[in-house]
Protein backbone atom coordinates (compact mmCIF):
# COMPACT_ATOMS: atom_id res chain seq x y z
CA UNK A 1 0.00 0.00 0.00
CA UNK A 2 1.41 3.86 -0.55
CA UNK A 3 2.06 5.95 1.29
CA UNK A 4 -1.22 8.28 0.44
CA UNK A 5 -2.95 5.30 1.48
CA UNK A 6 -4.21 3.75 -1.83
CA UNK A 7 -4.06 0.32 -2.14
CA UNK A 8 -1.25 -0.61 -4.50
CA UNK A 9 0.67 -2.88 -5.29
CA UNK A 10 3.91 -3.58 -8.17
CA UNK A 11 4.89 -7.21 -8.98
CA UNK A 12 7.22 -9.42 -11.21
CA UNK A 13 7.96 -12.87 -11.32
CA UNK A 14 10.42 -14.81 -13.67
CA UNK A 15 10.62 -18.28 -14.33
CA UNK A 16 12.09 -20.38 -17.79
CA UNK A 17 8.53 -20.81 -18.63
CA UNK A 18 7.25 -16.62 -18.36
CA UNK A 19 8.62 -12.99 -17.17
CA UNK A 20 5.04 -11.42 -15.80
CA UNK A 21 4.74 -7.79 -14.39
CA UNK A 22 1.32 -6.74 -12.64
CA UNK A 23 0.61 -3.43 -11.25
CA UNK A 24 -3.01 -3.17 -9.40
CA UNK A 25 -4.55 -0.28 -7.95
CA UNK A 26 -7.37 -1.03 -5.84
CA UNK A 27 -9.18 2.18 -6.14
CA UNK A 28 -8.47 2.98 -9.23
CA UNK A 29 -11.31 3.34 -12.45
CA UNK A 30 -10.98 0.63 -14.29
CA UNK A 31 -8.31 1.47 -16.56
CA UNK A 32 -6.37 -1.60 -18.56
CA UNK A 33 -3.02 -2.54 -19.95
CA UNK A 34 -2.68 -6.24 -20.59
CA UNK A 35 -0.35 -7.79 -23.10
CA UNK A 36 0.15 -11.96 -22.02
CA UNK A 37 0.37 -13.04 -25.99
CA UNK A 38 -2.98 -14.44 -25.02
CA UNK A 39 -5.59 -12.60 -26.71
CA UNK A 40 -8.94 -14.02 -25.15
CA UNK A 41 -6.57 -14.02 -21.95
CA UNK A 42 -6.28 -10.17 -22.68
CA UNK A 43 -9.94 -9.74 -23.43
CA UNK A 44 -11.04 -11.43 -19.88
CA UNK A 45 -8.23 -9.50 -18.03
CA UNK A 46 -9.85 -5.90 -19.28
CA UNK A 47 -13.47 -7.18 -18.09
CA UNK A 48 -12.11 -7.93 -14.59
CA UNK A 49 -10.13 -4.26 -14.57
CA UNK A 50 -13.22 -2.33 -16.09
CA UNK A 51 -16.12 -3.96 -14.03
CA UNK A 52 -14.07 -4.27 -10.77
CA UNK A 53 -13.00 -0.47 -11.05
CA UNK A 54 -9.69 -1.17 -10.37
CA UNK A 55 -6.60 -0.07 -12.53
CA UNK A 56 -4.76 -3.08 -13.68
CA UNK A 57 -1.19 -3.45 -16.19
CA UNK A 58 -0.17 -6.80 -16.92
CA UNK A 59 3.21 -7.36 -19.31
CA UNK A 60 3.33 -11.32 -19.81
CA UNK A 61 5.93 -13.07 -22.05
CA UNK A 62 5.74 -17.10 -22.06
CA UNK A 63 6.54 -19.84 -23.94
CA UNK A 64 3.25 -19.75 -25.69
CA UNK A 65 5.16 -21.76 -28.86
CA UNK A 66 3.83 -24.64 -26.90
CA UNK A 67 0.62 -23.40 -25.65
CA UNK A 68 -1.04 -20.91 -23.80
CA UNK A 69 -1.02 -22.71 -20.18
CA UNK A 70 2.30 -21.46 -18.44
CA UNK A 71 1.38 -17.91 -19.24
CA UNK A 72 -1.94 -17.75 -18.23
CA UNK A 73 -1.10 -19.85 -15.09
CA UNK A 74 1.79 -17.30 -14.15
CA UNK A 75 -0.42 -14.48 -14.99
CA UNK A 76 -3.17 -15.77 -12.33
CA UNK A 77 -0.08 -16.13 -9.68
CA UNK A 78 1.43 -13.12 -10.25
CA UNK A 79 -2.30 -11.09 -10.48
CA UNK A 80 -3.74 -13.26 -7.04
CA UNK A 81 -0.04 -12.58 -4.85
CA UNK A 82 -0.47 -8.65 -6.32
CA UNK A 83 -4.32 -8.39 -4.85
CA UNK A 84 -3.29 -9.97 -1.82
CA UNK A 85 -0.68 -7.65 -1.26
CA UNK A 86 -3.00 -4.58 -2.51
CA UNK A 87 -5.50 -5.41 0.16
CA UNK A 88 -3.46 -4.96 3.01
CA UNK A 89 -4.88 -5.39 6.60
CA UNK A 90 -8.58 -4.96 5.00
CA UNK A 91 -9.89 -2.14 7.50
CA UNK A 92 -12.80 -0.81 6.76
CA UNK A 93 -13.95 -2.58 3.70
CA UNK A 94 -17.22 -5.04 3.69
CA UNK A 95 -15.54 -7.99 3.16
CA UNK A 96 -18.20 -10.23 1.23
CA UNK A 97 -19.27 -9.49 -2.28
CA UNK A 98 -21.84 -11.33 -4.39
CA UNK A 99 -23.11 -10.28 -8.08
CA UNK A 100 -25.01 -12.05 -10.64
CA UNK A 101 -24.50 -11.08 -14.05
CA UNK A 102 -26.16 -12.06 -17.34
CA UNK A 103 -24.52 -11.72 -20.96
CA UNK A 104 -27.26 -12.83 -23.11
CA UNK A 105 -28.06 -15.92 -22.38
CA UNK A 106 -25.39 -16.97 -20.00
CA UNK A 107 -25.88 -15.68 -15.91
CA UNK A 108 -23.42 -16.34 -13.76
CA UNK A 109 -23.43 -16.09 -9.85
CA UNK A 110 -19.64 -15.29 -8.43
CA UNK A 111 -19.45 -14.70 -4.16
CA UNK A 112 -16.04 -13.64 -2.85
CA UNK A 113 -14.40 -13.48 0.77
CA UNK A 114 -11.20 -11.68 1.51
CA UNK A 115 -11.52 -13.36 4.26
CA UNK A 116 -7.42 -14.21 4.05
CA UNK A 117 -8.05 -18.03 3.87
CA UNK A 118 -7.45 -19.23 0.14
CA UNK A 119 -10.66 -21.09 -0.96
CA UNK A 120 -12.24 -21.80 -4.24
CA UNK A 121 -15.57 -23.78 -5.64
CA UNK A 122 -15.86 -23.55 -9.36
CA UNK A 123 -19.15 -25.25 -10.58
CA UNK A 124 -21.71 -24.99 -13.58
CA UNK A 125 -19.66 -25.11 -16.84
CA UNK A 126 -21.80 -27.04 -19.45
CA UNK A 127 -20.45 -30.67 -20.11
CA UNK A 128 -17.63 -30.42 -23.31
CA UNK A 129 -16.99 -25.82 -22.29
CA UNK A 130 -13.22 -27.31 -20.95
CA UNK A 131 -12.49 -28.68 -24.11
CA UNK A 132 -13.10 -25.37 -26.09
CA UNK A 133 -10.40 -23.75 -28.07
CA UNK A 134 -11.41 -19.75 -27.76
CA UNK A 135 -9.40 -17.15 -30.29
CA UNK A 136 -5.98 -18.31 -31.83
CA UNK A 137 -7.19 -17.16 -35.06
CA UNK A 138 -4.41 -15.32 -37.61
CA UNK A 139 -1.49 -17.08 -36.27
CA UNK A 140 -2.90 -16.37 -32.55
CA UNK A 141 -2.51 -18.31 -29.11
CA UNK A 142 -6.01 -20.03 -28.18
CA UNK A 143 -7.31 -20.26 -24.53
CA UNK A 144 -8.67 -23.57 -23.66
CA UNK A 145 -11.85 -23.59 -22.02
CA UNK A 146 -10.45 -25.89 -19.08
CA UNK A 147 -8.05 -22.77 -18.05
CA UNK A 148 -11.30 -20.72 -16.58
CA UNK A 149 -11.72 -22.70 -13.71
CA UNK A 150 -7.59 -22.97 -12.75
CA UNK A 151 -7.37 -19.49 -13.13
CA UNK A 152 -9.79 -18.62 -10.56
CA UNK A 153 -8.56 -21.10 -8.29
CA UNK A 154 -4.91 -19.90 -8.53
CA UNK A 155 -6.29 -16.30 -8.27
CA UNK A 156 -8.03 -17.20 -4.92
CA UNK A 157 -5.25 -19.67 -3.47
CA UNK A 158 -2.45 -16.63 -3.95
CA UNK A 159 -4.94 -13.69 -3.06
CA UNK A 160 -5.78 -15.37 0.05
CA UNK A 161 -9.84 -15.02 -0.72
CA UNK A 162 -12.26 -17.51 -0.72
CA UNK A 163 -14.31 -17.46 -4.62
CA UNK A 164 -17.18 -19.67 -5.05
CA UNK A 165 -18.82 -19.54 -8.90
CA UNK A 166 -21.45 -20.74 -10.08
CA UNK A 167 -22.70 -20.55 -13.79
CA UNK A 168 -26.47 -20.65 -13.89
CA UNK A 169 -27.44 -20.86 -17.58
CA UNK A 170 -25.15 -20.59 -20.70
CA UNK A 171 -24.56 -21.79 -24.19
CA UNK A 172 -22.12 -19.73 -26.27
CA UNK A 173 -18.49 -20.90 -25.05
CA UNK A 174 -17.22 -17.19 -25.06
CA UNK A 175 -20.49 -15.58 -22.89
CA UNK A 176 -20.18 -18.17 -20.56
CA UNK A 177 -16.12 -17.57 -19.46
CA UNK A 178 -16.32 -13.89 -20.75
CA UNK A 179 -19.78 -13.77 -17.43
CA UNK A 180 -17.42 -15.56 -14.67
CA UNK A 181 -14.89 -12.99 -15.45
CA UNK A 182 -17.52 -10.21 -15.34
CA UNK A 183 -19.18 -11.60 -12.24
CA UNK A 184 -15.91 -11.80 -10.03
CA UNK A 185 -14.99 -8.30 -10.49
CA UNK A 186 -18.35 -7.14 -10.19
CA UNK A 187 -18.27 -9.55 -6.47
CA UNK A 188 -14.46 -8.47 -5.84
CA UNK A 189 -15.62 -4.83 -6.15
CA UNK A 190 -18.38 -4.83 -3.81
CA UNK A 191 -16.18 -7.19 -1.42
CA UNK A 192 -12.93 -4.78 -1.16
CA UNK A 193 -15.17 -1.11 -0.94
CA UNK A 194 -15.14 0.55 2.56
CA UNK A 195 -18.28 0.86 4.67
CA UNK A 196 -18.83 3.88 6.17
CA UNK A 197 -20.23 2.30 9.32
CA UNK A 198 -16.99 -0.38 9.65
CA UNK A 199 -13.97 1.29 11.43
CA UNK A 200 -11.94 -2.03 12.15
CA UNK A 201 -11.16 -5.21 10.76
CA UNK A 202 -14.75 -6.65 9.53
CA UNK A 203 -13.77 -10.02 11.32
CA UNK A 204 -14.35 -11.27 15.20
CA UNK A 205 -10.72 -12.25 15.46
CA UNK A 206 -9.68 -8.89 14.56
CA UNK A 207 -7.52 -10.26 10.99
CA UNK A 208 -8.37 -11.30 8.11
CA UNK A 209 -4.74 -11.89 7.21
CA UNK A 210 -4.38 -15.76 9.24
Amino acid sequence: MSEQGRRTATLDRETKESTIHVEVDLDGSGRAEISTGVGFYDHMLNSFARHALIDLVVRAEGDVHIDAHHTVEDTAIVLGEALREALGDKKGTRRFGDATVPLDEALVQAVVDISGRPYCVHTGEPEGQIYVTLGGGAGGVGYLGSLTKHVFETIAFHAHIALHVRVLAGREPHHIVETQFKAFARAFRDAIAFDPRETGVPSTKGTLNS
